[in-house]
């Protein structure tokens, strides 16, 4: 029993916790491209930029996120509704698959291949479907 969890139990859930660590640094490093985009913008076109959430507006990106989930979903009438809303999931899961052979730092790819370079043209190939799906 103790050699299963060495072997097979411990070498996943350090993955699993790579994994949820990658994705996390990620999404919250988009949100702040995000406010930095919104802010050159704003100087651009001579007015304040996001300012009213959290200080400075550095929280726009997560107030946007929370008015997304809780507004109605449109689906076309011609549309497959099961399609169309995997779509973005498909998408979603197939960018961030991508990063999975990227060495981050020293250590910590989370898949050490060989041929990382043609894994990623391989994903990134496949992110055509997630348009298709949503027309």
């Amino acid at each position: 029993m103790e050699t299963f969890f060495a072997f097979y139990v411990l070498p996943a859930l350090i993955i699993l916790l790579k994994s949820v660590v990658l994705i996390v640094v990620l999404l919250v490093f988009v949100a702040y491209i995000l406010y930095a985009d919104r802010k050159i913008w704003a100087a651009v076109q001579l007015r304040r930029g996001p300012n009213v959430v959290g200080p400075w507006g550095t929280l726009q990106a997560f107030a946007d996120l929370l008015k997304f989930v809780f507004k109605e979903p449109v689906i076309p009438s011609g549309a497959n509704k099961g399609v169309f809303l995997l779509a973005p999931l498909v998408s979603a899961v197939l960018a961030i698959s991508a990063w999975a052979v990227i060495p981050v730092n020293q250590g910590w790819a989370i898949a050490n291949v060989n041929v990382g370079i043609l894994y990623v043209f391989a994903i990134s190939s496949l992110e055509v479907y997630g348009v298709i799906m949503g027309g």
